[in-house]
């Protein structure tokens, strides 16, 4: 029989991808969706990330779960909207314990999404597995994420927890957008430009989340981002340089929260706001990273749009 894994919001970049590797090495793959609509890999069933239903059958027996659930960052801040953001995440966390729980045969391992976002929006210096939390909006989710994580008393289940970095995919994320604005001449700075990116090419996020699940050696908390930190100004020149654009002018702060608010209606944190993280216990127990360095990341996501 093959192992079987359950991917909980698993419909987004890294979900796909993960899933679509496990399928190559043999895995029964059940993503659990809000909007089941055959887009992915593997078999869908719905839920809604709050409360039990049919979907808790699939956990019987299952040899993974991989929890990915939690409401888009896209939008402005409102207070309506970080509560939307902070309900969905620490509310599936709690909803899939409480199924894990009543198994009688839970999951061998859980590996639980996190972000880098963890360390706060702001600050210099390198941030590891042991360093402080932050204290702005993300972080704040990011802390409870893994709280209502650790909470879950789970004997017989591994748990992991990755704190997902900026994952970098041509078909989608923080990529493709920028690489529109270089590609018209538009690939500047954006503010101070000194604001930190951990930044991971998604095939490197997905054998991440792999080899957590296949590796009993692995528990706890993981960085899960390059071994290369840069600045957004780092990063803006590197990606000019992968689409072949010259230098282009830096972006003021007070435009961009303009641009952001006005037209993207993304919150400007998310741009001005940053933190250099890296990926230390990874290293240490061996991970190794295709895309360790960015400017081969970039090229390579750049030859796809040649």
């Amino acid at each position: 029989m093959s192992p079987k894994a359950i991917l909980a919001g698993g419909s987004g970049l890294v979900g796909r991808a993960l899933a679509r590797q496990l399928q190559t090495l043999g895995w029964d793959v059940v993503v659990l969706t809000r909007a089941p609509e055959g887009k992915s890999p593997g078999r869908e069933v719905g839920w809604n990330g709050e409360t039990g239903g049919a979907w808790t059958a699939e956990l019987e027996g299952a040899d993974a779960l991989v929890n990915f659930a939690g409401r888009s960052l896209k939008g402005l801040f409102t207070l309506e909207n970080c509560r939307k953001i902070l309900d969905s995440r620490v509310n599936a966390v709690r909803t899939l314990g409480k199924a894990v729980a009543k198994c009688k045969k839970p999951p061998a391992v859980w590996v639980q999404c996190s972000a880098t976002g963890y360390y706060g929006g702001n600050g210099l210096g390198i941030c590891y597995e042991d360093s402080p939390a932050g204290r702005d909006f993300l972080a704040e989710v990011c802390v409870q994420w893994e709280a209502a994580f650790n909470a879950a008393d789970l004997p017989a289940t591994r748990k992991v927890v990755l704190r997902l970095g900026v994952v970098l995919d041509r078909d989608g994320g923080m990529y493709p957008p920028l690489a529109r604005l270089t590609r018209f001449f538009l690939g500047g700075a954006a503010g101070s430009g000194q604001q930190g990116i951990s930044w991971v090419h998604r095939h490197d996020a997905a054998e991440a989340f792999a080899e957590a699940i296949r590796r009993s050696d692995l528990k706890g908390p993981y960085n899960l981002c390059a071994p290369d930190p840069v600045t957004n100004a780092d990063f803006m020149r590197a990606l000019r340089h992968s689409l072949i654009r010259p230098w282009a002018p830096g972006v003021p702060a007070f435009v961009v929260k303009w641009v952001a608010r006005k037209f993207m209606e993304t919150e400007p944190q998310l741009i001005l706001g940053g933190r250099s993280c890296a990926p230390a216990r990874l290293l240490e127990q061996g991970f190794v990273f295709r895309f360790s360095e960015l400017g081969p990341a970039l090229q390579d996501l750049a030859k796809w749009r040649k």
